[in-house]
């Protein structure tokens, strides 16, 4: 019990480091045996992805049913960051890609995948996710669906009774209780993560294409540690480095090992409540944010379609690549509505330079094989993402309306009065 009482005394995020350096550990010295303790890996990251849909649907129709009139919620300013956030990864994309050109060795088609034609397919499923079946959509982790089902309801519940929605109030608290529980055994699941990455020996392949890996990897850290900085910096007006840290660490660090911004969105509720954001905003912005905040997806797309560019010896020009850029940003929003996320984007974005879909799906290929490190960071970056322009989108509404606050030392949101007495 004394073990116990000074482990719970620890830090969440020192814990997860101690979880990492244990599976690393155990990877390297005892791989064969370690192998067995790769279920708690998968285990926490079921548990989380789980959870997330359930608690989306009654995040957000509690958020929208508990809002009274009048009262802002800061949502056009959270999709405003979301959408420029995206649109400015995929130009400095574009950029560090003319000024250090990289090619890479086109392997084996994926044949078995399946890519959209164009940006109108593309369009379509995010439609047709959109009036999905409600069962089926929480059954399939179909966000789109999820938002748009929990908003009307939401909607069409906003002129019930007290009782009506002291219940879905109460429901969504429990909810983030079970979620609270599943959080504290993310050292373990951590832990699990890193012993299967480590065992199965992926990164020997990754060595041929280490070129393409310092290019997309060193734009998303220019994203995160420069732009996404300057963004917030221009709204609030004060050192954005703390807040941008704290969304990193506790956000960017579990995404990057569990590679789903959908298992991540209950841990990016639970930084919000910590940073003292109002419930009916993070409710809604953080699982549309897991949809349509893709700066890392807009990278991907932009750095390997101007891979197989270069490869390819295909002369661009400046307006081509702005182009490109724009239609990155596009595609990434609804890389979520798509199978096989941003990876099966780049053949659109690669159609724009006249290559065709044999080719571009090799490149899909070669996506797959860096994907352990590609998609980590990308996932980081995007789900790091969803909380520090949450919480920049509100800290620049308080600070406008005179409120005295440090970003970096918020101030905790109290309750409403009739949710106390109803709660």
């Amino acid at each position: 019990m004394k073990v116990l009482k000074m482990w719970n005394q620890i830090s969440l995020v020192k814990q997860i480091a101690i979880g990492l350096i244990v599976g690393i550990l155990l990877a390297v010295t005892i791989p064969e045996a370690a192998k067995s303790l790769t279920i708690f890996g998968t285990l926490f990251v079921s548990a989380l992805k789980a959870v997330a849909p359930i608690l989306v649907f009654f995040l957000v129709m509690a958020a929208i049913v508990q809002h009274k009139k009048g009262q802002q919620t800061n949502m056009k300013s959270i999709v405003f960051l979301y959408l420029l956030g995206t649109f400015l990864a995929g130009t400095i994309a574009v950029v560090i890609s003319f000024l250090f050109p990289v090619t890479i060795t086109l392997t084996e088609s994926t044949e078995k995948l399946a890519a959209p034609d164009d940006a109108i397919e593309v369009i379509r499923t995010l439609v047709l996710n959109m009036v999905d079946n409600p069962v089926n959509a929480l059954v399939n982790a179909n966000y789109i669906g999820i938002l748009t089902w929990a908003i009307v309801l939401g909607f069409a519940l906003k002129n019930s009774s007290d009782t009506t929605k002291s219940f879905i109030s109460n429901f969504s608290d429990a909810l983030a209780k079970m979620v609270g529980l599943i959080i504290k055994l993310a050292p373990l699941g951590i832990m699990g993560i890193v012993i299967g990455s480590v065992t199965e020996n992926g990164l020997k392949s990754l060595l041929e294409y280490g070129n393409v890996l310092l290019v997309l990897i060193g734009t998303m850290l220019i994203v995160a540690l420069i732009v996404n900085p300057l963004i917030v910096f221009i709204n609030v007006r004060q050192n954005p480095y703390p807040l941008v840290f704290k969304c990193l660490r506790d956000s960017g660090i579990t995404a990057f090992f569990t590679r789903s911004s959908a298992a991540n969105i209950p841990v990016n509720m639970e930084l919000c409540k910590k940073l003292g954001l109002h419930k009916e905003t993070y409710g809604i912005s953080i699982p549309l944010g897991a949809t349509i905040n893709m700066a890392g997806a807009a990278i991907t797309i932009s750095v390997l379609t101007l891979a197989a560019v270069n490869t390819l010896e295909i002369p661009v020009d400046l307006p081509t690549a702005i182009i490109l850029s724009v239609l990155a940003a596009v595609c990434a929003c609804g890389a979520s509505g798509v199978p096989g996320g941003s990876l099966l984007l780049i053949p659109l974005a690669c159609s724009l330079f006249g290559i065709p879909n044999e080719i571009a799906m090799q490149v899909v290929a070669v996506g797959l094989i860096i994907s352990v490190l590609q998609d980590s960071f990308e996932t980081a970056l995007n789900s790091s993402t969803d909380v520090l322009f949450t919480a920049t989108a509100e800290f620049r509404k308080r600070l406008k309306e005179g409120e005295q606050l440090s970003i970096n030392q918020p101030v905790m949101v109290e309750e409403p009065a009739d949710k106390i007495v109803n709660g």
